[in-house]
């Protein structure tokens, strides 16, 4: 079997000589460099090495001793390290080259492709060039690593990555390891494949998986509705155009709330005693 067969894998290799630049594996009948930059380590002729093969950016098979938790039939979660809008995503596995998830592996909609620091859980896979790419895992791999969650778990705080998305909803995985699916009415916006989100959990499933809000909770709500109209006054010099009273689709426009939030936080803020209204206005109260 040919060396380029492990290609994305780990197997065990023998020194058969050493050069100037690096060492040369042997597994009997064909070799690779061991370069001394892929390594950290020092070895003499006929040790054994263990070793991660990948073929490098000018197609040689290629040896390191960094053995990524990731590699062909195994999963991990990886780092995106950069974006690029004709290819995909490139993801650091450990090794020197990052590795791409191409475009035909992502969303449709660009809107929600993974950002630089964003975590994906992912495998990889070889083509018959013997080209490394990354895959994203399936449901049913999601479902194998997952745990199943208790009717306790109820209205808990959790947080964990966004690893598929539709119109419809999302579906996260947690630092807990529950599955989670967060239907578009509990998010304000559509989270990003990847990206860490943080919400509580609103429903446990028979099958063990959870609905989740990322909505605050209606008390966190009203503090940061009642903050947004706070700052806007400030920037407002202390006054601003709009009151109960206006239109539902200017107060969106503007604050980005619905009228019946806008209208709870502004009345929290007046019960308060921190504003008050005069035809059609809102005014900030002097401090005394």
């Amino acid at each position: 079997m040919s060396l380029y067969e492990y290609t994305g894998r780990t197997v065990e290799l023998t020194v058969s000589r050493i050069a100037d630049f690096g060492y040369f594996l042997t597994d009997g009948e064909q070799d690779v460099l061991l370069h001394f930059n892929d390594t950290n380590q020092e070895f003499s002729e006929d040790d054994n090495v263990t070793v991660f093969l990948y073929v490098d950016s000018n197609g040689r098979l290629t040896a390191t001793t960094t053995i990524p938790e990731v590699s062909v039939g195994t999963y991990a979660w990886v780092p995106v390290v950069s974006v690029k809008q004709d290819l995909g995503a490139f993801l650091d596995i450990g090794i020197k080259k990052d590795i791409l998830l191409g475009i035909d592996d992502l969303p449709t909609f660009k809107t929600v492709w993974p950002q630089e620091g964003d975590m994906l859980y992912i495998t990889l896979r070889v083509t018959k060039n013997q080209q490394i790419y990354a895959r994203m895992a399936s449901d049913q791999i999601i479902q194998e690593i997952s745990i199943s969650a208790s009717r306790e778990e109820f209205n808990k705080n959790v947080h964990g990555h966004i690893y598929r998305t539709a119109r419809v909803g999302s579906w996260m995985i947690t630092a807990e390891g529950f599955r989670g699916f967060i239907h578009e009415s509990q998010r304000k916006e559509e989270p990003r494949i990847g990206e860490k989100v943080e919400g509580r959990i609103i429903d446990v499933k028979e099958d063990g998986s959870v609905n989740i809000s990322l909505l605050p909770r209606k008390q966190e709500a009203l503090d940061e509705d009642a903050k947004i109209i706070m700052d806007y006054l400030e920037l407002r010099n202390g006054a601003m155009p709009y009151s109960d009273k206006s239109m539902a689709e200017d107060i969106m426009e503007r604050f980005n709330l619905s009228k019946s939030s806008f209208k709870r936080a502004l009345g929290r803020l007046m019960r308060d005693g921190k504003v008050y209204q005069e035809k059609g206005w809102t005014y900030k109260k002097e401090e005394k």
